[in-house]
């Protein structure tokens, strides 16, 4: 006979929710149902959008369900809520608030306004929203993007902001044989209309925090950082020192060049490291962009990280900025999930 717990939620603003969730329940999906307002997406385990803390009490994924989940995060008290089960009353941490969980994904159409390539192996997709339509969303959160003819859908985060709508530009990595890559490289043409959906994930820019910022990205990782970056320089008052740390296999794959230099004019107190990992006669910072941090990058112990890349930076970035004095409730990531 299934037994209830009281499992509570703690926001970051302050607010809570208490609910009672069944031993054999998902949490995220009683939650959902009474109205909690709770990040999530795909509802399966296969992304972070739903992640939270377990504080107190007892919660375990449930068995069977995959998770993104590190072994070390889960150990530290990470959570999936769309594969959770409660094994006793407890209570979970949320990093945002409860006005920010509560955002509706919208549905939106957008017009193709050009396929630029801008590296070996990136190119910039720029939409333009249709007439009447609209996509809100938070500097570093991503969409989910249909491909026309093909139905299955990709996620990437808009390299511009909020503010920059109606237009929509995303910077997307080129793979073999990738039903988006095929699409972008062989069929999409000016005026092809797309069909978007969000805003999603727990990403995002905490835009009261005016502590020193770490931002370390790699690959098309600099998209959503770099969206954070400009909108702090559309926050009114001063800005706080900033540091970005942007890395790329090879030389012939960085790509941004000439904007990150502009943002280096704009932003005074923003410093930008370039790194190539697999030349070690490049003019860059020989290495990847954790190799880069330096003990002198944090001397504030408010300062804030924001990480985006493959986990295998987000991990040795994540090690290193604690390491050097970062409280690890401070450092925030958004990890690349391979399509199926």
């Amino acid at each position: 006979m299934s037994q209830n717990h009281k499992v509570t939620f703690r926001f970051a603003d302050g607010a809570s929710r208490a609910i009672d969730v069944g031993d054999d329940q998902n949490v995220l999906d009683v939650a959902l149902a009474a109205d909690v307002p709770l990040m999530h997406q795909c509802r399966s385990g296969s992304c972070s959008s739903c992640v939270a803390h377990l504080v107190d009490g007892r919660a375990a994924t449930r068995a069977g369900a995959s998770s993104t989940l590190l072994a070390s995060e889960y150990a530290a008290g990470q959570r999936l809520l769309c594969v959770t089960q409660a094994q006793g009353d407890c209570t979970f941490e949320l990093p945002y608030g409860s006005e920010e969980g509560g955002v509706v994904p919208t549905e939106a159409h957008a017009f193709v306004n050009a396929v630029e390539p801008i590296a070996s192996n990136v190119v910039k997709l720029s939409l333009e929203l249709a007439d009447g339509q609209w996509l809100s969303f938070k500097p570093g959160q991503f969409v989910q993007v249909e491909v026309p003819g093909v139905g299955q859908l990709r996620s990437y985060s808009p390299v511009s902001t909020e503010a920059d709508l109606p237009q929509l530009d995303l910077l997307i990595r080129l793979l073999p044989e990738g039903v988006m890559s095929s699409w972008l490289s062989k069929q999409a043409k000016v005026d092809d209309v797309v069909k978007l959906k969000g805003p999603y994930g727990a990403f995002f820019l905490r835009e009261k925090r005016r502590a020193p910022h770490i931002f370390v990205a790699g690959g098309t990782g600099l998209a959503p950082v770099l969206s954070m970056i400009d909108r702090i320089r559309q926050l009114g008052g001063r800005k706080p020192p900033m540091l970005l740390s942007f890395g790329c296999a090879t030389s012939d794959a960085l790509f941004y060049l000439d904007e990150l230099e502009l943002r280096r004019q704009w932003l005074p107190g923003l410093d930008v490291r370039i790194c190539v990992d697999r030349e070690p006669g490049s003019c860059y910072h020989n290495g990847s962009p954790v190799s880069a941090l330096r003990a002198e990058d944090v001397s504030d112990p408010d300062t804030v990280a924001y990480l985006c890349g493959p986990q295998g930076m987000i991990d040795a970035a994540t090690a290193r900025l604690i390491e050097l004095g970062v409280a690890p409730g401070n450092v925030f990531s958004e990890q690349f999930v391979p399509s199926n």
